[in-house]
């Protein structure tokens, strides 16, 4: 089975040479999950083990694992080559419905247009000209398509992941694609909203050194119950249980928690930047431009007015000729598509404010509990000093470590004996001074 993307990203960003607690920490993941994996990856890519004299693990990766496993299994070679052909198709669908639009409208107009037309030649040579100044008053799209040719703008990377290295500001999409925002906006803000939670658990954590009061985390969760529950802080049991946490309970009856696994690291590292409090990101209508917004709504509208108004002279006489057949039969799939491009957004409005009410709601009892936090009453106070007294951190070096998959055990040993003596003589050596 291929690795677990989580775990081989968490690597990588923590330099190749990790332990349970970095990778669980760093990702947010089960303390028990993120062993099994580390085992089962460490296999597959070549890693090695790195055993301190404490029992503490810790696990290197050669900077080619990616090239290593990718040999390896034909799997994670398809799923490269599918996100590839994947970025394609999405794009291909987002500028569809833009494309659709602008069809749409076409074939409205260019019908009415035909359609006026043979109305009027059927009126007599008087009404043939004012016919004629009609149908050309409609046939404004093909100056307007030659304006429209930057529509099929191509960018690099997905809508979602747009962002400017530089500035840090999201270029302006194409129309094509706000057209696609417009109708269906540009996905969930806050769909790692659990993969950050976690990993502000575990860097509070980390950065208090394994040791914490439940009121330290309760800034980065939802509910944390009521009466009994509350009391108890029964909502630190996901915690305890993701982290391989326990409680310890002060002689005053404080409960605070420490988390071993959290303590040990492969690396020293300096405390990790975390937001006071885990903040829900708003529901935005659509990231594309106002202009390009009015612009969707403006083109729906003529879409949606040019199909009742072909339904009108549809009804008023019949069709001649192929094409207006063609569209007096796909007439009803052209007047569900202008009735739904202006329904869909206007239901998504509104959901999108009461979505954003219940988020705003839940941000302001997160920032409550993160104020209270920085203004600890007595109680609290007493509580985060007893949980400094498990306060530790243990950085595997390479001077610690008993035993490493990197070279023979023969070698080791040798190390070992000379280690040994080594300081056996530096031992005798301050006795004989005393």
């Amino acid at each position: 089975m291929a690795p677990n993307p989580q775990i081989m990203q968490a690597v990588e960003q923590l330099g190749y040479r990790v332990t349970v607690g970095d990778v669980a920490a760093k990702a947010g993941l089960d303390v028990n999950f993120a062993q099994r994996e580390l085992l089962a990856f460490a296999s597959e890519a070549g890693g090695h083990l790195q055993v301190a004299e404490s029992g503490d693990i810790a696990y290197l990766f050669p900077k080619n694992f990616r090239d290593i496993l990718r040999n390896k299994f034909l799997r994670l070679q398809l799923q490269e080559w599918w996100q590839k052909i994947w970025r394609i198709l999405f794009y291909l669908i987002r500028i569809s419905f833009g494309i659709v639009l602008v069809a749409s409208i076409l074939l409205i107009f260019v019908a009415i247009t035909l359609l006026l037309s043979s109305s009027s030649d059927n009126n007599g040579g008087g009404g043939g000209e004012g016919g004629n100044d009609r149908g050309g008053g409609f046939f404004f799209f093909p100056y307007f398509w030659n304006d429209l040719i930057w529509l099929f703008y191509w960018h690099d990377e997905p809508y979602y992941q747009r962002r400017s290295r530089l500035t840090g500001q999201k270029p302006e999409m194409n129309f094509l694609e706000a057209v696609f925002s417009f109708l269906f906006g540009d996905g969930n803000p806050n769909y790692n909203l659990e993969e950050r939670k976690w990993s502000s658990i575990a860097a509070t954590i980390r950065n208090n050194k394994g040791a914490i009061a439940a009121e330290q985390i309760a800034p980065y969760l939802d509910n944390l119950g009521q009466g009994y529950a509350l009391e108890y802080e029964e909502y630190m049991l996901p915690a305890l249980a993701r982290f391989d946490g326990r409680p310890e309970v002060s002689p005053e009856g404080q409960i605070v928690y420490h988390f071993p696994q959290l303590q040990t690291t492969a690396t020293d590292r300096n405390s990790e930047p975390v937001a006071a409090y885990l903040r829900e990101m708003l529901w935005r209508f659509s990231q594309a431009s106002s202009g390009q917004v009015m612009l969707a709504a403006g083109l729906g509208a003529v879409n949606l007015v040019g199909a009742l108004v072909l339904g009108n002279l549809l009804a008023k006489g019949a069709a001649a000729g192929g094409f207006l057949v063609f569209v007096s039969t796909i007439y009803p799939m052209l007047l569900i598509y202008g009735v739904g491009f202006l329904t869909i957004p206007l239901i998504r409005y509104f959901w999108i404010q009461w979505r954003n009410s219940t988020i705003e709601a839940r941000n302001q009892k997160r920032q409550q509990r993160a104020i209270l936090l920085n203004q600890p009453d007595a109680n609290l106070l007493q509580k985060l000093a007893y949980a400094r007294e498990f306060a530790a951190e243990n950085v595997l070096t390479g001077e610690d470590l008993a035993y490493t998959t990197e070279t023979e055990l023969t070698e080791q040993e040798l190390e070992q004996s000379a280690k040994i003596d080594a300081e056996w003589q530096k031992r005798i050596g301050r006795s004989d001074n005393l």
